[in-house]
């Protein structure tokens, strides 16, 4: 990170480089932290140590298994010799989570001066009892699931979730039922929504003669809001695993009609040999054609995409490493050159049907007006070549010879490329634990028994909701929050990124881990839309209006969508 950035370099690229120097450690809390719940000691770390702490390790109480928590709730309390993960620049800035002390550190504001102490007799936190009257736990020996309410806080994301408790389940072997489950249970009737793990939304296997689309069916197609997945491979091209990729987009965190559909454009005598491992995704279609064709990418209306994402399965020629990405790039420019009709309307639920649904089964909720110029669709494109990133942005002033991670196109999260997986590598060599925790981000996340059940090939099984597996949707996951309305609106105009922090965690649960800002922040007809990410920006760092929080936010349960929800409501 550069401690005093440069005169010459711009604004945007100085505040992007003081978020390329985090890095992500492990350390051990100290005593101090015994008894808070994880909201009390991120907002500790972040306000006093500097620290931006993600996760922590939870242990069973028998001590015989562990599992990563990310942003848990406040039920959760430290215990002595917790684990936690935290992104910062130094593993010396870590150290200070091991150090603090409440009677030495308490009045100290310079977290540079958070040291070593002599202090031999750390404080023992007290735990207040829950209010139906349970006797008070000793000291170390803090109840998981206990609820410390403060006066005056509120509370979201209480309401039934129709989940029982879970610890009988564990007690039984796996697959069987309670007897009072079994009673009321009717299998047949009973409908599998998710894996057998309860991580992923799961549906019955489908022909891939089911989900393909010809350009006029697609073009007739309400799609919006929706994923396009840009392919290219000839018919015997090596197999990329496009699971990995729809996986975390079918989490089990996300409510069924949250799920964005995801249209794939390109060859389908490849993607009869990847459909075994998608066809027990829901919401999936294929388009037979090329993604350099304009009408088919105007058929899959790519304007009104929330995401356009570029691929090739195709083996690079060793002759030329240059030409490598060449359909990749030709691609994308194409896209940006390409305009749009904005005069496209929003169909109104008679006109879509009687039933409010689009052809492909789908809810029919637009979430975004159609981007008019081919430059503002969401776009990024996987590179095999580093050096190619420099084709791939017309406008830009980048050197050619600029490290990846200094360019444009990646840090405004338009480019990909494979050689970041090499630094992934390197993390998880100096820190196994990292690799968990990143996974369980990017993935959507991942548990002992779906990792056996894909090694083995198995592909995902479906399975029945039990109390258990439907436990398994209640994780957090990564979200986008406006300052420019909503609760945090506030914060926009003027305020600091500490203040929306501590508002976000406390009112909400949502662990604040970076920015998204206009890298033109001017108010010019000729602004770039282009947006940069700046991770875990100092706590007196100054925010505007149209900047967008990442946030870890807590699963909502709410109320699954029914198609006939409203015309049962109106007959009744």
């Amino acid at each position: 990170m550069p401690k005093n950035p440069s005169p010459d370099t711009p604004k945007w690229q100085n505040d992007y480089l003081c978020g390329t120097g985090m890095e992500m450690y492990t350390e051990t809390l100290s005593s101090s932290f015994v008894g808070m719940s994880f909201p009390q000691a991120a907002e500790l770390c972040f306000v006093k140590l500097k620290l931006l702490l993600l996760a922590i390790e939870i242990t069973s109480d028998d001590g015989s298994d562990s599992k990563i928590s990310i942003n848990p709730k406040s039920q959760t309390k430290l215990t002595p010799d917790t684990q936690g993960f935290f992104i910062a620049q130094s593993a010396d800035e870590v150290k200070r989570v091991w150090y603090f002390c409440k009677n030495c550190h308490e009045d100290i504001r310079d977290e540079k001066q958070i040291k070593k102490c002599k202090c031999k007799n750390p404080p023992a936190i007290s735990v207040v009892p829950p209010r139906n009257g349970n006797r008070q736990k000793s000291p170390g020996k803090v109840n998981s699931m206990s609820s410390i309410t403060s006066p005056g806080r509120k509370h979201y994301h209480t309401r039934p979730t129709g989940r029982g408790s879970a610890g009988s389940v564990n007690e039984r072997p796996f697959g069987m039922m309670a007897e009072d489950q079994g009673k009321d249970f009717d299998f047949e009737r009973t409908e599998m929504k998710y894996d057998s793990t309860g991580m992923f939304h799961w549906c019955p296997a489908r022909s891939i003669e089911d989900c393909i689309l010809d350009r006029n069916q697609a073009a007739m197609t309400v799609l919006n809001g929706h994923v396009v997945l840009c392919l290219f491979a000839d018919k015997d091209s090596p197999l990329i695993g496009l699971r990995n990729l729809v996986m975390p987009l079918r989490a089990s965190n996300f409510h069924y009609h949250e799920l964005k559909h995801v249209v794939i454009v390109g060859n389908v005598d490849y993607l009869r040999r990847e459909w075994k491992m998608l066809q027990n995704l829901p919401k999936i279609s294929i388009l037979s054609g090329t993604p350099l064709s304009r009408a088919d990418l105007r058929a899959v209306n790519i304007n009104l995409c929330d995401m356009c994402v570029i691929l090739s399965a195709k083996i690079p020629s060793s002759e030329d490493p240059t030409l490598a990405d060449k359909e990749a790039i030709l691609a994308s420019l194409n896209i940006k050159a390409m305009t749009f009709d904005d005069t496209i309307g929003v169909l109104t639920q008679h006109e879509s049907g009687r039933d409010g649904m689009s052809p492909l089964g789908s809810p029919i909720v637009l979430q975004r007006r159609g981007s008019v110029y081919g430059t503002n669709v969401p776009l990024i494109t996987e590179l095999v070549n580093d050096t190619n990133v420099q084709f791939l942005d017309q406008d830009d002033d980048d050197d050619p010879d600029t490290e990846l991670y200094l360019t444009q196109p990646f840090a405004c999260g338009t480019a990909f490329a494979v050689s970041v997986l090499d630094s992934l590598m390197s993390t998880t060599y100096f820190n196994a634990n990292a690799l968990t925790l990143i996974r369980s981000l990017i993935t959507g996340g991942a548990t002992p028994e779906l990792e056996l059940i894909l090694a083995e090939g198995a592909g995902l099984r479906g399975g029945y909701s039990t109390p258990e597996s439907l436990n398994n949707r209640d994780r957090c996951r990564v979200g986008e929050i406006s300052l420019s309305d909503g609760p945090l609106a506030c914060h926009g105009e003027g305020g600091k990124y500490g203040d929306v922090f501590v508002a976000a965690l406390k009112n909400y649960g949502m662990l604040c881990i970076g920015l998204y800002r206009y890298r033109d922040t001017s108010s010019s007809f000729e602004a770039s839309t282009k947006r940069y990410v700046i991770t875990n920006p100092p706590i007196d760092f100054p925010l505007i209006p149209t900047d967008k929080v990442f946030v870890l936010m807590q699963f909502d349960p709410g109320l699954e969508y029914q198609p006939n929800r409203g015309e049962r409501d109106d007959n009744s």
